[in-house]
């Protein structure tokens, strides 16, 4: 097998020293481009930071992913204004065909795989490749299993993740490349190590070539499965069921793919210092499974800082930043006024709350004393407008509930907007045009989160509990950054975690945060130059690629 990839596949570019080492990753989501919708939130956010970065700091790495024929979902609107869920088929021009096509088996059956190539010169990123199912070989069940990411169907959810898994691994050996790191982002390629125990016959040599980055402490994103159910569905790659136990030590039919990634790689990292406490605690009564280090998440600056906006802060130009940020809140007025008929103020201070709608990062929290939030958005001195955006999970009824219920209450509030269709190119406009970006996930549930560091990018104040990546940005040095509710002790129940943080979000907002806006503008805008300074170089992802190198790969 080659270390050296095919020609019309290669990096347009010497490798750096530090990263010669070859890399692939694999993760179940991208967010590269606006046009490329293979990607839910967050864990797609970063994928699609990690690839930009490895590109500009010239990484000898390439990603492996599934091309989502009707992506996540497309969001909108019904007629009573509730949330609408569309699957529509993408087409994608900008892929190449690479004419590679396999067979791999999901449940006891012939499923044909066809790679497409993402050329490094599209959007900047190291070489891709795209897996999908969508073939005239397949019957329809065989194809649809890359239509949807994440689709609710168990069995549907497994196979794609072999797709991912078995598929790339067999997608390397068809390109006759081998690499030194096999990298999984979450679990969903696990699949990948039983066909490299296959090929090598040794637990010790899949521990060589595996890493495992873990994203959450949520249970739900920890996914387990009756291990009868995937030997049926070929997951292990034709080993007998005594073998597999053999090789990953799951004694019982519960097979938690989490704990097997951290059995059978060499290195483990979590997504911020919190998280990599907590996931330390989370399998201590583990002994078998390799080291879990941290790496804390970042994005890149260069895709998502507006240019005006930091050239004005460097350029220590207070005027051109304050212009250019009130142009970046018109445009996201103008969308405010086409979604919802709204016409709101660049001069009125604006919250934003936009991210992935999961019961842990409580999206309506700050509307849950009604009385109290009417107070604040409707105060005639200090006046406050918001805007909620987000995709809930089309089966997730909670979170599909909790955008409905705040859809419905913005219909009769002028200063408030809920918008719909949040990918790439809204979250961008969000945080050019957010004076404050509210983050509020129960303290320890937020592995990382990474919207806040984008919204600091762009010239927005992160207002946030004291979790995840935030907790590190707070402290890296002495001059104030952000602002960061205290800490609620988290054992108490979630009912009175929920009530405190909300009484300390109003009781700062009204004290602190909202008349520094307004009674001190020129402080206001010290921190904002402040928050924009400190967030590069640490929260960029050039720093986290490094780190993956220098820490994980070694």
């Amino acid at each position: 097998m080659s270390k050296v990839l095919p020609k019309q596949f290669q990096h347009p570019y010497k490798f750096n020293e530090k990263y010669k080492k070859p890399v692939v990753y694999f993760s179940m989501e991208f967010a590269i481009d606006q046009s490329l919708k293979t990607y839910s939130g967050g864990l797609g956010f970063l994928a699609g930071s990690h690839m930009r970065s490895a590109y500009d700091q010239n990484q000898n790495v390439i990603g492996i992913g599934i091309l989502w024929k009707k992506g996540y979902f497309d969001q909108t609107l019904n007629e009573d204004f509730s949330m609408g869920i569309e699957f529509r088929d993408k087409n994608y021009h900008f892929l190449e065909e690479t004419g590679i096509k396999f067979k791999i088996q999901i449940n006891n059956h012939d499923v044909w795989v066809k790679a497409m190539f993402l050329n490094p010169k599209t959007f900047g990123t190291v070489p891709m490749f795209f897996l999908s199912t969508d073939v005239p070989e397949n019957d329809f069940l065989a194809q649809s299993t890359t239509h949807r990411l994440y689709d609710y169907e168990p069995k549907a959810k497994i196979a794609s993740t072999m797709v991912l898994g078995l598929g790339g691994a067999q997608l390397l050996e068809e390109l006759n490349y081998e690499p030194d790191v096999y990298h999984i982002n979450e679990a969903h390629a696990l699949s990948v190590v039983f066909h490299l125990y296959k090929k090598y016959g040794s637990v010790a040599k899949v521990k060589e070539k595996m890493v495992f980055t873990t994203h959450t402490p949520e249970e739900a994103g920890n996914e387990k499965h009756d291990i009868n159910l995937l030997s049926e569905m070929s997951f292990f790659d034709g080993l007998s069921l005594e073998e597999v136990r053999k090789v990953t030590g799951i004694k019982d039919n519960v097979f938690n793919h989490s704990l097997v990634a951290l059995r059978l790689s060499h290195a483990a990292n979590a997504v911020s210092k919190l998280h990599g406490e907590v996931s330390v605690n989370m399998w201590k009564a583990h002994k078998d499974i390799c080291k879990i280090d941290y790496i804390t998440n970042a994005q890149n600056k260069k895709y998502w800082a507006d240019e005006l906006l930091e050239e004005a802060r460097v350029n220590k130009d207070r005027e051109g930043l304050i212009r250019r940020k009130k142009h970046l809140k018109d445009k996201l007025f103008e969308l405010v006024a086409d979604q919802t008929g709204k016409i709101f103020d660049p001069e009125v201070f604006t919250i934003v709350w936009a991210r992935r709608f999961a019961g842990y990062k409580r999206p309506d929290l700050i509307t849950r004393d009604l009385e109290h939030f009417l107070k604040i958005l409707n105060d005639a001195k200090f006046p406050v407008q918001i805007v909620f955006a987000g995709k809930p999970y089309p089966m997730d009824y909670q979170g599909v509930s909790t955008f409905n219920n705040l859809m419905h209450l913005s219909q009769n509030i002028k200063n408030m907007a809920v918008l719909v269709g949040h990918e790439l190119k809204l979250s961008r406009t969000l945080k050019g045009g957010a004076d404050l970006w509210l983050n509020n996930p129960r303290v320890t549930r937020e592995a990382s989160g990474t919207s806040g560091m984008t919204a600091a990018m762009n010239g927005a104040i992160n207002f946030s509990t004291n979790d995840g990546w935030a907790r590190e940005f707070k402290d890296l040095n002495k001059k104030q950054n952000s602002f960061v509710l205290p800490i609620v002790d988290h054992t108490l129940p979630t009912y009175v975690q929920d009530q405190l943080d909300l009484e300390n979000l109003y009781k700062m907002l009204e004290t602190e945060v909202i008349p520094l806006f307004y009674k001190t503008p020129k402080k206001w805008w010290d921190l904002v130059e402040t928050s924009m300074a400190q967030i590069a170089p640490y929260f960029d992802s050039d720093r986290m690629v490094d780190e993956y190198y220098t820490k994980l790969y070694k």
